[in-house]
């Protein structure tokens, strides 16, 4: 649940007049003043680091050599540890060979079609032949050349098989066949070569998928951070569940990312020799350069933060601090709370934190708990009344200003909203007198002095 809080002046802010003995004694008058005025939403938060990963091993195998300690700080690609995996290496070297042995085989078909050769042309029909052959013989592409070239032969036996039936019926039978072979000879080319092409792709994606395995049996830093070594469950079978799953997909070899386990406190911590299991975490990496806030604020004053946005926040942890904040990006996505409504995800960046006296306070960790106060409007000289004065009638928020002795009624509009002090943006006006105490007793025209 948000709070929203104001920041009462010190000073007093209304010039208040006194009670006569003709005044009712529950009533009290003030004149209207300008004094500045702030309001704040309240929300709780926790503390939370720039980034964050979990580093997993790609494979079953040993810890062969484990580079950092507990709380070291590592550099962006600094090795934290090797695998030695056998498993995956020889996972490699099956899937090479088996890329070598994809190569597609050769399959050139060659059907050529017998010619027929009579003596019975016709001179001229030769000279047409002949100028034929001449333009085809110029063609550069030797196979478009040569069925042009066998076209007119064909054609030209044609032409002299019609005074031989025999001659004629056997050119048009071979024709035929030769349709046919070519026709089969093209369907098995197009198939065999699609099935070499996809083959062959999946044996590269094997041999890809088996080299990212490799390489990321050597665990490095993502990004520069703080070391917290895992726990391994021991290496003792084949990898199971989500995990077994995800390790056997193309690209499965590479550091999987972080997924929440049952208990982080379960299994063999992190050393050298020790087995582990494909998916075990073997560090995670948290980057705390930068300090967090993620605070849930309420749908009742979500609308009022603003990128930019500045705020105080005070931890659990350290009492007697006060740090600073300011607020980066607000969310859409909405969060059930506990009592029925709903909050928003706001995050800030955190500052450096003071105590009273003065001094520095220290730097807080992630996952600390933090409540904060969000400045969300602010009025320098402000045309202010005390809270005490609204009185709530519907949508409208009212006054009870005093004109001649008698009581008016006046609808306000309101702006920052502080605990004790509010700012009205129109309806009142510096100087007049308002009823301050005991303003939900006062009716239209009622006298007051």
């Amino acid at each position: 649940m948000t709070i929203r809080r104001g920041l009462a002046p010190l000073l007093v802010l209304l010039a208040l007049t006194g009670c006569t003995s003709e005044e009712p004694p529950s009533v009290q008058l003030a004149e209207v003043r300008r004094a500045p005025v702030t309001e704040v939403v309240e929300a709780p938060a926790t503390i939370g680091a720039r980034a964050s990963a979990t580093l997993r091993s790609p494979a079953q195998g040993t810890i062969a050599k484990l580079y950092v300690r507990e709380g070291d700080r590592v550099r962006k690609g600094e090795i934290i540890a090797r695998i030695r995996s056998p498993q995956a290496e020889d996972q490699l070297r099956q899937a090479r060979q088996a890329s070598r042995m994809s190569a597609p085989a050769s399959f050139t078909p060659n059907v050529r079609l017998p010619t027929f050769d009579t003596r019975a042309f016709d001179r001229k029909v030769a000279t047409h032949f002949a100028k034929a052959r001449k333009e085809a013989r110029k063609v550069d592409d030797p196979q478009a050349r040569k069925q042009l070239l066998s076209a007119i032969d064909l054609a030209q036996a044609q032409h002299r098989a019609q005074a031989k039936a025999l001659s004629s019926i056997t050119a048009q039978l071979n024709r035929s066949i030769s349709g046919l072979l070519t026709g089969v000879s093209s369907g098995l080319s197009s198939s065999m070569a699609s099935l070499q092409a996809a083959s062959k792709s999946q044996a590269r994606a094997a041999v890809k998928a088996a080299e990212s395995t490799v390489r990321s049996l050597t665990v490095k830093a993502p990004f520069s951070g703080i070391v917290t070594l895992g726990r391994v469950s021991g290496g003792g079978g084949a990898p199971s569940g989500v995990e077994g799953l995800l390790s056997q997909l193309p690209g499965g070899g590479q550091q999987l990312p972080s997924m929440p386990s049952g208990g982080s406190a379960s299994g063999t911590p992190v050393a050298t020799g020790v087995p582990i299991s494909a998916g075990d975490s073997i560090a995670t990496v948290t980057d705390v350069s930068e300090l967090t806030l993620a605070a849930d604020v309420d749908e009742t004053d979500v609308l009022l933060v603003r990128k930019g946005v500045k705020a105080d926040v005070e931890l659990d942890a350290v009492p007697g601090a006060t740090y600073t904040a300011v607020v980066t990006g607000i969310g859409v996505t909405p969060m059930e709370g506990t009592t029925g409504g709903v909050s928003y995800p706001v995050r800030l960046s955190l500052g450096a934190g003071a105590f009273d006296d003065g001094s520095k306070a220290p730097t807080p960790k992630p996952g600390m708990s933090a409540v904060t106060r969000l400045t969300v409007r602010e009025s320098a000289s402000a045309v202010s009344a005390p809270a005490s004065a609204i009185v709530s009638s519907g949508r409208e928020s009212v006054v009870w200003a005093v004109s001649n002795g008698v009581a008016r009624r006046r609808v306000v509009k309101l702006g920052a909203q502080g605990d004790a002090v509010v700012e009205v943006l129109s309806g009142l006006s510096v100087g007049e007198r308002i009823v301050v105490k005991g303003a939900d007793s006062v009716r239209e025209g009622q006298t007051l002095p």
